[in-house]
């Protein structure tokens, strides 16, 4: 049979199989449910340095150390997390107004997985979809399937293990952009976890199911006045070099205020920074951003030097990360976007006011909603950033990478970062359990209705209606309803009809 044809039945199997243990698992209790994703991390995190091996060989992107940190990352981390989370039955209550929240499983998540961070997100994806009773069919980048397969396997593996029904976590044995789309489409699937390039983010979005999906993110590093220069350039080859570049928060631009450039400059020097100028920078530019206008996927996830070597020079071996000036910001400036590599654009500013109103253009272009950087020892310019630039990710002081995800920062630990809906998603929040759940809502009447309708004693009408309280004509500064109305529940004609008015006169506006 023709392998498309094959892939789309392996998905309709896949659902099927996954509807059924599912329906199985949505009646575990919270310590059963604990007691898989624990086994499940713990398998994971043994795992990561094989996992990291084996994607570095599958995919040929990145370094194995730092994915053997994002895999334990994944597991370890995002599991000290969410374990203690309740996503079974009651999961809050207010005794005072009688509402009651309990937790349902959305059903079968679609999990859409990267050529990036493959491994990573494969087990970060089953673990939060488990933890929130759902089942995951992961549909895996076909350059990265070998090891989203055995990532997922191992996982899966932990899980039965451990007591889940078998089919609660599954992956496409053959991928491709046409099983991809059937999975996305399956009358089985009740939420896509989409992460990935925006070709297939925008097909999750158009599918007719509910997406949770993740844009560029074209990250702005902005170094002001008052920054702790050493400190800050160190967290920018930390975050940029990091795994070649492969996440989608590292830093893709370097704004310095031109009030410390000599410093900046003299430490940059004392760095493995290669600064791309002149024939070079022009033969860097037309490699990774041909006429088309699109990224050349043959510098994602490379060294330095082997980007350089691609592109027609040569830089050090040693070299962690390319820096290339880059004097505006849209198509006309090649490197002004996201990168998913160690190259970094390069701008100067005169102050602090223009370095806001540069990262803000920056992620305009490229990134908005996603992930923004400030360098600064001054707690109002950090304020300002933070209030102007249109990121749900606003750093302070770390490298990006590892701040936006939660490795650095007090943010939820998370390998999915959403955009809000500045980037075309439904939140801004670093995913977690709690995205992948219903809220079941229970509301015990506090204030009761009279018999014929009157609205009752329970509650107060002058509080309920305060802003309408000046519609009968002589009544500035008082209330039409009297003490004795609202004992006996009682409300004149003319009130009555002076709310209408009301009603009527800002609906009209």
């Amino acid at each position: 049979m023709d392998k498309d044809l094959l892939g789309q039945q392996e998905v309709r199997d896949l659902c099927q199989r996954a509807v059924e243990a599912q329906r199985q698992f949505a009646s575990a209790s919270q310590a059963e449910v604990d007691k898989i994703c624990g086994a499940m991390s713990k398998a994971g995190f043994r795992a990561s340095r094989k996992l990291a091996e084996l994607a570095v060989a599958d995919t040929g992107m990145g370094r194995v150390e730092d994915k053997i940190l994002k895999n334990e990352f994944a597991t370890r981390d995002v599991w000290e997390f969410c374990k203690d989370l309740r996503t079974v039955g009651v999961i809050d209550h207010d005794r005072r107004t009688k509402h009651t929240v309990y937790a349902e499983p959305m059903g079968v998540i679609a999990g859409i997985i990267p050529t990036t961070n493959p491994t990573s997100t494969a087990v970060y994806k089953a673990l939060i979809a488990v933890k929130s009773r759902n089942a995951l069919v992961a549909s895996p980048h076909p350059n990265a399937a070998e090891c989203i397969i055995e990532a997922l396997r191992i996982v899966a593996e932990a899980a039965e293990k451990a007591g889940a029904p078998k089919g609660l976590i599954s992956c496409i044995a053959m991928p491709s952009i046409k099983a991809a789309s059937a999975l996305m489409k399956n009358e089985n699937i009740a939420l896509i976890l989409s992460t990935g390039g925006s070709s297939i983010v925008r097909a999750a979005h158009s599918s007719g199911k509910p997406a949770i999906g993740v844009g560029p993110g074209n990250v702005p590093a902005f170094v002001d006045h008052t920054a702790d220069v050493r400190k800050a350039i160190n967290d920018v080859i930390i975050g940029k070099s990091f795994d070649w570049g492969t996440i989608c928060s590292s830093e893709q631009a370097l704004i310095v205020d031109r009030r410390i450039e000599k410093k900046v400059l003299d430490t940059i020097a004392r760095t493995d920074i290669y600064w791309v100028k002149g024939a070079e920078r022009a033969l860097l530019e037309k490699f990774m951003v041909p006429s088309d206008g699109r990224l050349n996927t043959a510098v994602v996830g490379q060294s330095p030097a082997k980007i350089a070597q691609l592109a027609g020079f040569t830089a050090p071996e040693n070299t962690q990360v390319l820096l290339v000036d880059q004097d505006g910001v849209g198509p006309e400036y090649p490197l002004s976007r996201e990168k998913l590599s160690p190259v970094l654009a390069y701008y100067t500013v005169s102050d602090t006011e223009a370095g806001i109103a540069l990262a803000a253009r920056v992620i305009e272009y490229d990134g908005v909603g996603h992930t923004a950087v400030i360098h600064s020892s001054s707690q109002e310019n950090i304020e300002r950033f933070a209030e102007r630039v249109r990121a749900f990710r606003v750093l302070a002081n770390t490298p990006a990478p590892h701040g936006s995800v939660g490795y650095t920062t007090g943010l939820e630990p998370a390998m999915t970062l959403g955009c809000g809906t500045w980037g075309g998603a439904i939140t801004g929040d670093n995913i977690t359990p709690l995205h992948l759940i219903n809220r079941k809502h229970l509301a015990i009447e506090t204030d009761p209705v009279e018999p014929g309708g009157v609205i009752g004693s329970g509650r107060s009408i002058k509080g309920s209606y305060s802003r309408y309280d000046d519609v009968s004509p002589g009544s500035e500064g008082r209330s039409t309803v009297s003490e004795q109305d609202e004992q006996d529940g009682q409300i004149e004609e003319n009130v009555i009809t002076g709310l209408a008015d009301k009603f009527r006169q800002e609906l009209g506006n």
